[in-house]
């Protein structure tokens, strides 16, 4: 089965940037759709966007749209999270996390059966 591995967190000042990537290994990430998901120090975790495995449908939480990008590397088995205009509120651990492989995107957490163990996004104020 797939693994998932998230980097690219950091700190960084709001109105910031970062790229988070998502990288499989022990298999190809092709053929599953991707979704980002967030979770913020006492809160639920949320749907922040996601792709296709072809990359031509993609989805966006309303408080991420105009801000954020997906995008997807098949040939790099990568999938990039380009964050830009961060805020405060952005603050959270990001996970990846794959549906079965050729279903279509969806912004439910529990259709997501393979996560990543997350990496953490700082912003400041």
């Amino acid at each position: 089965q797939v693994q998932l591995v998230e980097s690219g967190g950091g700190l960084v000042q709001a109105g910031g940037s970062l790229r988070l990537s998502c990288t499989a290994s022990g298999g190809t990430l092709s053929p599953y759709p991707i979704g980002w998901f967030r979770q913020a120090p006492g809160k639920e975790r949320e749907f922040v966007v996601a792709i296709s495995w072809s990359g031509g449908s993609t989805s966006y939480a309303d408080s991420v749209k105009g801000r954020f990008t997906i995008s997807r590397d098949n040939a790099k088995n990568t999938v990039y999270l380009q964050m830009n205009s961060l805020k405060p509120d952005d603050t959270a651990v990001y996970y990846c996390a794959a549906r079965p492989s050729y279903r279509p995107i969806t912004t439910i957490e529990d259709q997501y059966p393979i996560w990543g163990r997350g990496t953490q996004v700082s912003v400041s104020s």
